[in-house]
């Protein structure tokens, strides 16, 4: 049987948004997890195909500008219509970096997927204010949760 394909699209311009993005990989990659392989790709090397391809996406993305980074928006320029209709209910899930609130980043997203239609299977993580390294636990986690859910069936 194949294993379900994890695609995580993840913009990391900053050395500690990189060791959030090597946090999602790594709970997601969590030994205990079998049957799921999990892809990491930057938003500019994202295409339709990859994510034809995946079981469940995991977005991470600063804020800028109280909105989404330009990578990621990119990422959805790109491949919005060529996977409308062909992901329909795809399960998803966002973490966001973010120097403010990140509300403005969340409602962004949420609109393109929503016109997507893909599924969230949580909210949104927003790692708010100054870096804490409680932030890693976090993405730790969200990795995990994801690749877990594929694991088990339960998206």
């Amino acid at each position: 049987m194949r294993p379900k394909r994890l695609l995580i699209i993840a913009h990391a311009p900053s050395e500690n948004t990189v060791r959030l993005r090597n946090a999602l990989v790594e709970g997601a990659r969590a030994p205990e997890i079998e049957g799921v392989d999990v892809r990491l790709l930057s938003p500019f090397d994202t295409n339709p195909k990859e994510v034809l391809d995946a079981a469940a996406l995991l977005l991470f993305t600063t804020e800028n500008l109280g909105y989404m980074s330009g990578a990621l928006k990119d990422f959805f320029d790109r491949c919005y219509y060529p996977c409308l209709e062909r992901t329909e209910g795809l399960p998803y899930a966002l973490c966001v970096r973010a120097g403010h609130d990140g509300t403005g980043t969340c409602r962004a997203v949420s609109s393109i997927t929503n016109g997507l239609r893909w599924r969230p299977v949580q909210a949104p993580l927003v790692c708010r204010g100054a870096f804490e390294e409680r932030f890693m636990e976090q993405c730790r986690e969200l990795g995990m949760l994801m690749g877990a859910g594929l694991e088990t069936g339960l998206f």
